[in-house]
């Protein structure tokens, strides 16, 4: 007979029925609950290795249970002055729908005497949890609390997860709450300043809501920055000198090393000067052995990345997809900075799960009949979840089309991991011309290896070079000085944006894909395809004229620190990172990032005529300047 009572709460329903499948071994009874039509009640019956033979209830929660929202008095907008929300009293609250699931937490957790959390292993996992283990306290104030250290929901790795509780992280829990104070109290504040200051100016402005995010606006002024680059650009003309040499009927195109000048006098008289000397003479010649590495291990930055490059998906579309086969059991945690395997992964298993498919298998077999290469490793490591990978196979019929791109992607990204680098011979040839060298490249690939699996990669082979010998002469074929434009760099494109919100700090892997569907939401950018790139194309970011305003304006503010610019956000991001690691209290950061905030908002405010006048310049003048 089962003695004690677990309950076991999961962040999402997906993730409680697979659990709770996998413990109960099939004998499980399911009841919903009230007031709630998505998450269910678990029943079953479980020995676990530290508590013995157990009576278990698993249930979850809908993501985050609670919220944090000024008190009622200050709901009105025109309530108090927006800077006043700096330190305006806070309540914590519960949502009407998710009422019943806390109930229920409360309720099941009255007889129970453990609280075992199944939410996700990451920052937000922690704080939900600990959102978890409040309410059960309610129910129960004696209840033991523990928490699930898992990967992906795969039975072995489930039933290895219930056999191993470990406590929960406190300083977690405590870097969210200060994260989601701190964005309440700036991003409330700047945005009723922004409506009620902005929204007046213009008709079209009337009923939109001008909101500010410290995340947000460094992301718009990144797409800011690069347009007006491109629309400030400034064609020039340069020179160069074409040299070109045909052999056994190969036309051989030989590249100046100066690339180009801006001065058409001096290419001149350099040219001149080549022309004098008849012949060029070779000077080196180089054949050298030369590889393509293969990817490193996925992560979720480099899955943003690749996913809106190459599957016509945005970054939040990936995300979201990635989320799907993670609940379904099919690829592993989506959300890691992870970009090295620990040592005793269990490679071969899910390979050989992976032997099975018509596009992929035969490779997948290959890396089983001895092809298999342990991956490379990157410098990254978040100690707690692997790169993401395939867990198990899935069907192509098992999945819809957007399921079947990011799950398609995250197998030929894993096996290629698991293969080896593309080899190929690299021929260098540079020759004397006059007082100039010229030179040019080939390149033959030997074995494609990884390439084989990855489309997404390309090393082409070049068109063959014909032997030449060092020292000897030859006359070159064609000569020309030619001329040529500078061109403008393109708008930005979504994996260039995650690239640059990565280096500079803003958001977490898994939030950035957030913040850039907000400042589309919010009508600050539009995207369109790249021109010329075809069907397939990647999407740029082209400001709205509101978007540009608002950088603007704030630029205009002569704030010390701009908040168009990532600086502030980065710090207050590193300061999240030093409360997960101790180093830091929750409090002296929160009050410290606020005192920042609050000294740009007085400076704001001060000079709320700029914001005023960039926006009655770009929109209400209906011009991009």
């Amino acid at each position: 007979m089962p003695g004690q009572k677990i309950l076991c709460v999961a962040e999402k329903p997906a993730i409680a029925k697979a659990v709770a499948q996998h413990l109960a071994g099939g004998q499980v009874t399911t009841h919903p609950i009230r007031g709630n039509q998505y998450v269910k009640n678990y029943e079953f019956d479980y020995n676990f290795r530290q508590w013995g033979n157990c009576s278990v209830t698993m249930t979850s929660v809908l993501g985050h249970l609670t919220g944090l929202d000024f008190d009622p008095k200050y709901k009105s907008w025109k309530s108090c002055h927006p800077r006043e929300l700096f330190d305006a009293n806070t309540v914590t609250t519960i949502d009407k729908d998710k009422k019943s699931v806390a109930e229920n937490i409360q309720q099941q957790a009255r007889h129970a005497r453990v609280l075992f959390i199944w939410t996700d292993c990451d920052r937000e996992g922690e704080h939900i949890g600990g959102e978890v283990r409040d309410q059960a306290k309610k129910g129960n104030p004696n209840i033991i609390v523990k928490r699930a250290r898992f990967s992906n929901t795969e039975k072995a790795h489930v039933v290895q997860a219930a056999q191993s509780p470990i406590d929960m992280d406190e300083c977690q829990v405590n870097a969210v709450a200060a994260r989601i104070e701190l964005d309440l109290r700036i991003g409330a504040s700047f945005t009723r300043l922004q409506c009620l200051e902005l929204q007046r100016l213009s008709e079209t402005l009337h009923d939109q809501t001008i909101s500010y995010g410290s995340c947000q606006f460094p992301t718009l002024g990144f797409v800011v920055d690069r347009y007006n680059r491109v629309r400030n650009f400034k064609p020039e003309t340069f020179w160069l000198i074409k040299l070109t040499h045909t052999r056994d009927k190969i036309k051989v195109n030989f590249n100046w090393q100066r690339v180009h000048l801006f001065d058409r006098a001096a290419v001149t008289i350099i040219f001149e000067a080549c022309l004098d000397d008849k012949l060029a003479t070779v000077t080196k010649v180089q054949k050298k052995p030369t590889s393509k590495w293969r990817p490193l291990p996925l992560t979720t930055v480099e899955l943003q990345k690749q996913g809106s490059r190459f599957l016509c998906m945005t970054s939040h579309q990936v995300m979201a997809v990635a989320e799907k086969l993670y609940q379904k059991g099919f690829i592993s945690y989506p959300r890691t900075e992870t970009d090295q395997f620990p040592r005793e992964f269990g490679f071969e298993a899910l390979i050989q799960r992976q032997t099975q498919d018509n596009s992929w298998g035969q490779f997948a077999q290959g890396l089983i009949n001895g092809g298999f290469h342990t991956p490379r490793s990157g410098s990254h490591n978040d100690q707690a979840h692997p790169p993401i990978h395939p867990v198990n196979y899935a069907a192509a019929s098992a999945l819809d089309q957007n399921e079947k791109k990011v799950y398609e992607f995250v197998v030929r990204r894993f096996l290629a991991c698991c293969s080896e680098d593309a080899k190929g011979e690299a021929t260098d040839i540079e020759v004397r011309w006059g007082s100039e060298t010229f030179h040019t490249h080939g390149l033959l690939v030997l074995q494609r290896n990884y390439l084989d699996v990855y489309p997404y990669d390309k090393w082409e082979s070049s068109q063959q070079l014909p032997a030449y010998t060092v020292g000897e002469t030859f006359k070159p074929t064609e000569a020309n000085m030619v001329d040529g434009k500078t061109t403008a760099p393109g708008y930005l494109t979504e994996p260039e944006l995650i690239t640059l919100m990565d280096a500079n700090g803003i958001g977490t892997d898994a939030t950035m894909a957030e913040h850039i569907a907000k400042i589309k939401d919010r009508a600050y950018v539009d995207t369109r395809p790249r021109s010329g790139g075809g069907r397939n194309s990647v999407q740029e970011f082209i400001p709205t004229t509101l978007g540009v305003a608002l950088i603007e304006g704030y630029d205009n503010v002569g704030l010390d620190v701009s908040v168009s610019k990532p600086f502030l956000r980065k710090e207050m991001e590193l300061k999240m990172k030093a409360i997960c690691e101790g180093r830091r209290s929750k409090t002296e950061v929160v009050q410290e990032s606020l005192d920042q905030y609050r000294e740009v908002f007085v400076k704001t405010n001060s000079q709320i005529g700029a914001l005023r006048d960039a926006v009655t310049k770009y929109v209400v003048n209906g011009g991009r300047g």
